[in-house]
């Protein structure tokens, strides 16, 4: 029998909400029964305002048969996901949503709207995404970036990742977020890049190119998140064992990564992708009902940040 699964890090991402505007979010094509009720769920705490975007007949369809009331929600009739993910895009642009969220669609055709050059959602800054991790054996979330959109991202690129990251922690409440830049070593060597843009993010950071944080790397997995592992290393480090976000080399690891904490560790895994003009829920189709809520949390508390802060 598989042991139940409990969520202490997402309820009080849910319970941070409190009190909050609920965000307005296109939900993209959900027609499937765990994006569909994962927004109903998400409304009915006051997470979203959900804008159900798709195939009208087919949603009420799939809402009549699993007993979820539609009763005072937006419905937006499009014939297919990409016409629905098309629209999402252009309620951003009116002004009508302040974020979106993944439906019964491939994460690639919801992404090929978003970062289309004449009506998409760029801004200056490298579009990413974050794993927000609840693993039961860490005492709290723990971020994984990027495992999702950038395959094989330039030192540039993991500036920006690194600086999304960091905006994400501080709109959850993490004051001065730790960073850990991870690879297969914790010493530098030109054999292995990735040890080597660990170095150059560090040093950006020192010189203000990325602010926010306290930055460490490389640094191997084990050192990142286990203090005595780094004491085994003799690693002297703020960050070391202690780490809240965990930056990849590239995609494979931090897909790898993210999968054997759910299914190794009975973790579960929020996500959100940032860099974008609004933040985007983005979850699988095999995540539960509330992994996708604390995804809806985790954009809401972001949004709020966003707001207050300006676009970035």
């Amino acid at each position: 029998m598989d042991t139940p699964r409990k969520h202490e890090k997402y309820d009080a991402l849910i319970r941070a909400c409190q009190g909050l505007v609920p965000v307005r979010t296109a939900v993209v094509h959900p027609c499937d029964e765990t994006s569909l009720a994962a927004a109903i769920a998400a409304a009915d705490a006051k997470l979203i305002e959900p804008l159900l975007v798709g195939p009208q007949v087919r949603i009420r369809a799939l809402a009549a048969s699993l007993g979820l009331d539609l009763t005072g929600l937006r419905l937006i009739d499009v014939p297919h996901s990409h016409a629905a993910a098309e629209k999402a895009v252009a309620l951003v642009h009116a002004a009508e949503a302040d974020a979106l969220m993944k439906g019964s669609l491939h994460t690639d055709e919801l992404m090929a709207e978003v970062v289309r050059k004449d009506t998409g959602l760029r801004t200056s800054r490298r579009i990413s995404h974050v794993f927000i991790m609840d693993v039961p054996t860490y005492a709290k979330p723990l971020f994984i970036t990027d495992g999702s959109v950038n395959i094989f991202p330039s030192l540039e690129d993991k500036a920006d990742i690194v600086q999304n990251a960091i905006h994400l922690a501080h709109a959850l409440g993490i004051a001065l977020p730790k960073v850990a830049i991870l690879s297969a070593l914790e010493t530098i060597t030109s054999k292995l890049p990735s040890t080597i843009d660990a170095a150059a993010l560090c040093k950006m950071a020192e010189r203000g190119q990325i602010t926010g944080a306290i930055l460490d790397g490389p640094l191997a997995l084990d050192n990142a998140i286990n203090r005595d592992a780094a004491v085994l290393k003799h690693l002297t480090s703020a960050v070391a064992g202690d780490a809240d976000i965990l930056v990849v080399p590239d995609l494979e690891a931090g897909n790898l990564l993210a999968k054997e904490l759910t299914f190794l560790a009975n973790a579960d895994a929020a996500g959100i992708v940032l860099g974008a003009r609004v933040p985007i829920i983005l979850t699988s189709r095999a995540d539960s009902v509330r992994v996708h809520m604390a995804s809806c949390a985790v954009a809401a508390l972001y949004a709020r940040a966003q707001s207050a802060s300006g676009p970035p």
